[in-house]
C-alpha cells in the first residue's frame, strides 16, 4: 500500500474550519481497515484544526446489534481518538442521535426529488437484478410507470446513461467515475419504505455541515452518487466538500478488509491483550511509509502525520 500522499493540485486555503466525520456502522464489530480509516480522518482533522462528528449509520435496523454499537465506543476510546460532536456512549446515541430520529429529514429530500418528478418505482428483486451480472441498474422498471406507493417496491433517481462524475480528490488529484455505466439509476428509498444509505449520507453531512469526508477508495461510486443527488437538490455545500479516498486494508489474499469476511476484529486485538500501539504502527508503516520507530502513541503518530 503506498503511502497518502495529499495532492498538490489545486492546494487549499480553508477559509471556514474543517468538520468532518467518522461514520462506523454498527453491524459487526470494527476492523482494522476501520481503525485505519478513522485514525486518518482523526489525524487530517487535527492537521487543519478541524473538528469531528461521531455519526453512526444505524438507519438498517435489523443488521444494528447492541454489541456492534458498543464496540464503536471501546474502540475509538482503545484508539484514542476523540471527537467533538455526537454521542457519549451507546444509551446517549439511542436515546439523542439514532438515524431514526431524523427520518423526517430524509423524508424531505425524498419529496423534493419525487416533485421533481427525478423518481421512478421499481419492483426489481435482488436476485433479478443479479441475473443481468452487471453493476448498473438496467433501466427495467424506468419506464413502466408502476405506482410509488405500491407495497414492496423502491424508489430510483434516474441517471442517464453518459453521466459522469468528477471531482477533486485532496489524494487521487482528479477523479471521473462514468455513474451512468457503473450504477445507472440508483436506490434512494429501499423496498422496506426506508431511505438508502446514499441518501441518509448526503442528509446527515447536509445537516451537520460536514466539508470534509474520509473514506476507502471502495466508496468513490457513493461519492459520485451523492455529488449526483446533491446537485439534483442543489444542496452546494456538500458539493464543495474536501474528499479524501484512501487505499484499503487487504488480507494476504488481496481482498479488502470487511465485516462479512471475518477480518480479524478490533475487539479481537483488545481481548488478546494487543494495545492500540499495534494499530499506531502498522498505520505508520501501510499508510504513512514510515517504519523508523515502534509508534507508541496518537500524539507520535500525529508528530510523523504533519511531517509527510
Amino acid at each position: 500500500m503506498k503511502a497518502v500522499s495529499l495532492s498538490s493540485r489545486n492546494p487549499k486555503v480553508y477559509l471556514y474550519m474543517i468538520r468532518t466525520r467518522i461514520a462506523p456502522t454498527p453491524s459487526g464489530y470494527l476492523h482494522l481497515g476501520n481503525a485505519f480509516s478513522f485514525l486518518l480522518t482523526a489525524l487530517i482533522a487535527r492537521k487543519e484544526g478541524g473538528t469531528i462528528l461521531l455519526r453512526i449509520d444505524d438507519i438498517d435496523a435489523e443488521r444494528t446489534k447492541q454489541e456492534y454499537l458498543t464496540d464503536i465506543f471501546e474502540s475509538l476510546e482503545w484508539l484514542g481518538i476523540e471527537w467533538q460532536e455526537g454521542p457519549t456512549g451507546p444509551d446517549d446515541f439511542m436515546q439523542n442521535w439514532t438515524q431514526h430520529k431524523r427520518l423526517d429529514l430524509y423524508q424531505a429530500l425524498l419529496s423534493q426529488l419525487r416533485e421533481k418528478q427525478l423518481l421512478f418505482a421499481c419492483s426489481c428483486s435482488r436476485k433479478k437484478l443479479e441475473s443481468f451480472k452487471s453493476t448498473a441498474y438496467p433501466g427495467i422498471c424506468e419506464n413502466l410507470n408502476l405506482p410509488m406507493e405500491a407495497a414492496d417496491t423502491a424508489w430510483r433517481l434516474k441517471v442517464p446513461s453518459d453521466e459522469s462524475i468528477t471531482f477533486q480528490d485532496r489524494i487521487l488529484g482528479t477523479v471521473t467515475f462514468p455513474l451512468g455505466q457503473e450504477t445507472g439509476s440508483f436506490v434512494v428509498r429501499k423496498r422496506d419504505a426506508l431511505p438508502s444509505y446514499q441518501l441518509v449520507s448526503l442528509a446527515d453531512d447536509t445537516h451537520f455541515r460536514i466539508n470534509c469526508v474520509v473514506r476507502g477508495e471502495d466508496l468513490i461510486p457513493s461519492t459520485a452518487m451523492q455529488l449526483y443527488m446533491a446537485d439534483q437538490l442543489n444542496l452546494t455545500g456538500f458539493k464543495r466538500s474536501e474528499f479524501y479516498h484512501h487505499k484499503l486494508q487487504r488480507d494476504e489474499s488481496g481482498q479488502k478488509l470487511s465485516k462479512s469476511a471475518g477480518a480479524v476484529s478490533l475487539q479481537y486485538m483488545r481481548t488478546r491483550g494487543f494495545g492500540a500501539e499495534e494499530v499506531y504502527t502498522l498505520f505508520a508503516e501501510q499508510f504513512l511509509n514510515y517504519s523508523e520507530t515502534r509508534v507508541t502513541t496518537f500524539g507520535q503518530l500525529e508528530t510523523i502525520f504533519r511531517s509527510t
